[in-house]
């Protein structure tokens, strides 16, 4: 049978997902009771015949293990575990923030805040960028302002960089949408430009490639989905993973578990993906499966399904919080301590900053008073760190020419 999410995801977001241009997560509003039918998940209410009353389960709590228990899928080093045991609960805490700022110059005040806070990355957006010199002033601000590693770890300097319409800097690589590219291979040498470009000012991931499935050109995601094809979005996701991961930079392809075939981008508010979860299994997860064996090291949203069905290692960063789909239905701060007890690792705010820091400071006082549990942030920080720690992450400064774009 065929299920609306937004009708079946109370109180979830499935958006949990890292690295998109456009959010295009799905939040819903209660909790609803589930069947025991291996064959359906359908929403029934507990009638006068149970014994004792079912717990609401919501969607993303069936999917997602509890927060206790062992990291599962990271290999976790020695020298990784006392990084994280000897980080404070601040610092920790604010590993877990991936977020956006106002300002096109190093002179925005985000950078004093940066310098006080050792937030997890930084995201541009195409509201920062200029030209490629200005962005990169602005990047080098970001590695200087985080320089000192008795006070910061490294952080992710990245941007949504799609492709084309969906790229926040529109005059670097990858140039094409991703529906109008003819194959795999010009995909992948696309990739291998825009991560020499990328690294050259001073960025070390992107928040790409989409890899959702298309249902038909007029859905919201058809210009930068790949293909309708599920085995083609594969070949694809094999492509472009494979060239940033050779190109030693991060990529974080979205939207897991796939939202090709929703009725609206999450940009304007609640939408529906009307697939049982057998359909999403057969369509959307394929490109995802050939994504994690190409060797992604982020995807968006953290269940068992991810985890345990598709064997994912790593980081689990939600789309954007600043999305409608969020934003229309509760605040940042709350959406973001959901997201970190349901099993995110990161979350993404674009922006203003008094929305990252009340994020910052509710999930503080959410693990203060034990709302979320300290092995939760301490799995979330440990694959964070990791993460980090592959990509050969140093806390370093570089040099801003004097008059340099972005510096006055």
């Amino acid at each position: 049978m065929r299920i609306g999410l937004l009708r079946l995801l109370r109180e979830v977001w499935l958006g949990f997902l890292i690295g998109v241009v456009a959010p295009l997560g799905v939040w819903g509003l209660g909790k609803v009771h589930w069947s025991s039918s291996s064959h359906s998940h359908r929403a029934v209410a507990p009638g006068p015949h149970l014994r004792r009353p079912v717990p609401a389960r919501s969607f993303l709590e069936r999917l997602i293990p509890p927060p206790g228990g062992r990291l599962p899928g990271v290999h976790v080093d020695t020298q990784i575990r006392k990084a994280v045991a000897k980080l404070p609960l601040d610092r920790k805490i604010a590993q877990l923030l991936l977020v956006g700022f106002a300002g096109r110059t190093i002179k925005a005040p985000f950078y004093g805040t940066l310098g006080r806070i050792d937030l997890g990355g930084v995201a541009f957006d195409r509201d920062n960028y200029q030209s490629p010199d200005q962005i990169s002033t602005l990047a080098a601000g970001v590695s200087n302002t985080t320089s000192d590693p008795r006070t910061h770890t490294p952080p992710f300097i990245v941007a949504p960089q799609e492709g084309g319409d969906f790229s926040a800097f529109p005059n670097l690589p990858p140039f094409d949408n991703a529906a109008d590219l003819h194959s795999t291979s010009l995909a992948a040498r696309e990739a291998r430009d825009a991560s020499k470009a990328l690294t050259q000012i001073g960025f070390n991931g992107v928040l790409a490639p989409d890899l959702d499935v298309s249902a038909s050109t007029d859905q919201p995601l058809a210009g930068r989905a790949f293909s309708d094809v599920p085995s083609r979005v594969s070949a694809y996701a094999t492509a472009t993973i494979g060239a940033y991961r050779s190109a030693h930079m991060l990529s974080a392809p979205g939207h897991f578990p796939g939202i090709g075939a929703a009725g609206q981008s999450t940009d304007q508010g609640p939408t529906e993906v009307g697939l049982s979860m057998k359909d999403l299994a057969r369509r959307d997860l394929v490109p995802f499966r050939a994504a994690i064996r190409a060797g992604a090291q982020a995807i968006l949203l953290a269940t068992r399904l991810l985890r345990g069905q598709l064997g994912f290692k790593g980081m689990a960063i939600t789309d954007d919080l600043e999305a409608g789909a969020i934003t229309s239905q509760t605040t940042v701060p709350k959406a973001a301590v959901t997201a970190i007890q349901a099993g995110a690792d990161m979350v993404w705010i674009s922006g203003p900053e008094s929305d990252w820091l009340g994020a910052y400071r509710a999930i503080l006082a959410a693990v203060r008073s034990k709302r979320v549990p300290m092995l939760r942030i301490n799995t979330a920080v440990t694959r964070i760190i990791t993460a980090k720690r592959e990509l050969g992450l140093k806390n370093q400064k570089r040099t801003i020419p004097l008059g340099a774009p972005g510096s006055q």
